[in-house]
């Protein structure tokens, strides 16, 4: 198979850790570059040796609060004029706090909103007009399966996730006629260190832990699917059908699925 990657330069977001350190690295190995973003700039840095010794791979580091909208504005400013070229984008950066609505504490809900929509559609809309003058373009969006399907607990990371999905296929349909593919990421529980802030108690990783997804293996899937037409990237394949299936039966899924919802 063609290898699409190779000497793309393709910015990602939230990549000092978890997916998308994976994400980096798997672009790396197909000879991409990774434009790496994330408020530990010494963890990326860290990455930046790890990829030239052992892959002898070209990578950038940029250190950003993607929570502070005038930082987003000049790292991207930076990278536009450092690079002559910018062929990706995967705004993979996000963050998760699960509570009953009645328990939640606001400033945490508006900082999920910050980092995981607004900085994403801020990241995405200063990017656009760049993508429109290439020859090609991908923008990759990780939402969750939360945007699907929401259950107690969930109500403010579900919106969040809600709203990525809107954002992404409105953004799709107004730029189908341009070479820029549009994608979205749609996840179970994958085993990172989102759930040290998002279920701090462990509860709902103990739950869920054969179900949890490989980071290494998302990350893959995501570059194998760089520069091609797909519409959307949802694993697991079991959840994505239980997904289809509640939004035909609601009531009768919820009933059924009762204990599964419950599990944070």
């Amino acid at each position: 198979m063609q290898n699409k990657v190779a000497n793309k330069n393709i910015i990602i977001t939230g990549a000092s850790s978890g997916i998308g350190e994976r994400i980096a690295w798997h672009i790396a190995e197909n000879g991409g570059v990774p434009i790496m973003l994330a408020r530990s700039i010494d963890k990326l840095e860290k990455q930046q040796k790890l990829m030239e010794k052992e892959l002898n791979a070209k990578s950038f580091a940029y250190k950003v609060n993607l929570q502070n909208s005038s930082e987003i504005d000049s790292v991207i400013e930076g990278i536009l004029l450092k690079h002559e070229k910018i062929d990706g984008l995967i705004n993979n950066a996000g963050t998760g706090m699960f509570a009953y609505v009645n328990d939640m504490a606001w400033p945490d809900v508006e900082g999920m909103f910050q980092l995981n929509v607004l900085a994403l559609m801020r990241t995405t809309k200063l990017m656009l007009p760049h993508f429109l003058d290439n020859e090609e373009a991908h923008i990759i969006n990780i939402a969750s399966q939360a945007g699907k399907i929401s259950t107690p607990k969930t109500a403010a990371y579900a919106a969040t996730k809600h709203a990525v999905l809107g954002f992404t296929n409105a953004l799709r349909l107004e730029i189908k006629q341009e070479k820029i593919h549009v994608t979205t990421v749609n996840l179970g529980p994958v085993r990172t260190n989102f759930f040290k802030e998002a279920d701090p108690n462990g509860t709902y990783q103990k739950n869920v832990d054969r179900y949890m997804l490989d980071p290494d293996m998302v990350a893959a899937k995501i570059v194998q699917h760089l520069f091609t037409n797909k519409r959307e990237i949802n694993l697991p394949y079991w959840m994505e059908l239980g997904s289809k299936l509640y939004h035909l039966f609601p009531q009768l899924m919820e009933r059924l699925l009762k204990k599964q919802f419950d599990q944070k």
